[in-house]
């Protein structure tokens, strides 16, 4: 998924996302602290998708965040996942919220807080399409794998901000799957092309974090590229 999409679209969903809570008081100080804080800069946000339950009670929300290259903390995550719970006998709600690296680990998220798998659909997204086969297995390996499958470590977003260049996203993750126990610590790299037209995502496999570590700091080498899997897609839609 293009992690510039503010410059590949611009004017595409911007705004502030439709958080429906009109008439709804925060559960408590801090949820209205957190929203607050959420909601400050929203119209920063281009909502790539958004969905509310029939029932009233729940909102999912995935936004690209086109002032992430601006945060005081360099590499700083640019998709914004957001959960709003609302009690509707007693006019609360929460909001529970995740900044993630990638938009297949902010869906996936999503998924996990109870978002039905059909109600996102990737491909109708805005921006840079998957340049080749490979890259879209893995991000679907990623959207749908299973609660508890993978481990976020560290993460970094190379966005330079200009049309000139392009941008890399490099996530560590620990992969607990029974296939990857002999290198279990990887690599996902996201690079999109300077044209902001198509990415690429490719898997390295590591022995341990440290190993992966000095790959991401040193890159003398190609990147190790993760096996095969050995049987049918390990990733279940049905995540929970």
């Amino acid at each position: 998924m293009n992690t510039q999409i503010a410059a590949a679209t611009p004017g595409t969903g911007f705004g502030a996302p439709d958080y429906r809570v009109d008439g709804f008081e925060p559960e408590s100080e801090s949820v209205g602290w957190d929203f607050v804080a959420i909601t400050l800069n929203d119209d920063m946000y281009a909502v790539l998708a958004a969905h509310h339950t029939a029932n009233g009670r729940d909102t999912y929300l995935l936004c690209y965040d086109r002032a992430a290259i601006w945060e005081d903390v360099p590499g700083a995550a640019e998709y914004v996942a957001m959960h709003i719970v609302r009690d509707l006998s007693g006019r609360t709600f929460t909001i529970d919220v995740k900044r993630l690296p990638t938009e297949p680990l902010a869906l996936n998220w999503l998924l996990s807080e109870g978002c039905p798998a059909g109600a996102v659909k990737p491909d109708q997204f805005p921006g840079a399409r998957p340049a080749d086969a490979l890259t879209s297995r893995l991000e679907d390996q990623l959207r749908y794998s299973p609660v508890g499958r993978y481990t976020l470590l560290d993460h970094y977003t190379d966005n330079p901000g200009s049309f000139r260049d392009g941008v890399e996203v490099s996530v560590l993750m620990h992969d607990g799957h029974p296939d990857s126990a002999e290198l279990p610590y990887r690599v996902f790299l996201e690079q999109v092309d300077p044209s902001f037209e198509s990415y690429t995502v490719r898997e390295g496999a590591f022995p341990t974090e440290e190993a992966a570590d000095e790959w991401l700091m040193t890159r003398e080498s190609p990147l190790p590229l993760a096996p095969e899997p050995s049987g049918p897609s390990t990733t279940d839609s049905r995540i929970g």
